[in-house]
């Protein structure tokens, strides 16, 4: 680790911190110049590619996914931590295929059942733009058989 002030490779370190994401804060100091510096240590995920509908690959982006699901909680008494929560379970279901490719629909799924979950009126949003109606008696009709029996 090079000293940001003179670039000298002896350092020491002070303080180290476990931080709630998984990544380790260092605190330095540089045996020559005395300056102190901050590092932060991550772990890098590979998540897979995701197969659009029309069969482009990109890469899984985990801000569109948290822009999505904030969307469709647009106004709705959904939390902050409560969209945080459902971006990481979905993030987690997309580690855990341990594939390489991973299609749009599965991760759709994954969304739909979580806000499912949280919100009826967010799930109805998502719902409308993810899956594609030819008119609304097909969007009722397909609202109907997602929702799961009474118990």
């Amino acid at each position: 680790m090079k000293c940001p002030n003179c670039e000298s490779e002896s350092n020491k370190v002070l303080d180290t911190r476990i931080q709630k994401d998984g990544g380790i804060r260092r605190r330095r100091e540089c045996l020559e110049c005395k300056s102190r510096f901050t590092t932060l240590e991550i772990i890098l995920k590979s998540f897979p590619h995701v197969i659009k509908k029309d069969g482009r690959r990109e890469p899984f982006d985990k801000e569109k996914l948290r822009r999505g699901l904030r969307l469709a909680c647009m106004k709705r008494d959904v939390s902050l931590p409560t969209i945080e929560g459902m971006v990481d379970r979905i993030c987690q279901k997309a580690l855990e295929k341990q594939e390489n490719e991973i299609s749009a629909l599965q991760i759709g799924h994954w969304v739909m059942e979580e806000l499912r979950k949280v919100d009826d009126v967010a799930y109805v949003r998502f719902a409308s733009v993810y899956k594609t109606f030819k008119d609304i008696q097909e969007f009722v009709k397909t609202l109907e058989s997602d929702v799961p029996p009474a118990l």
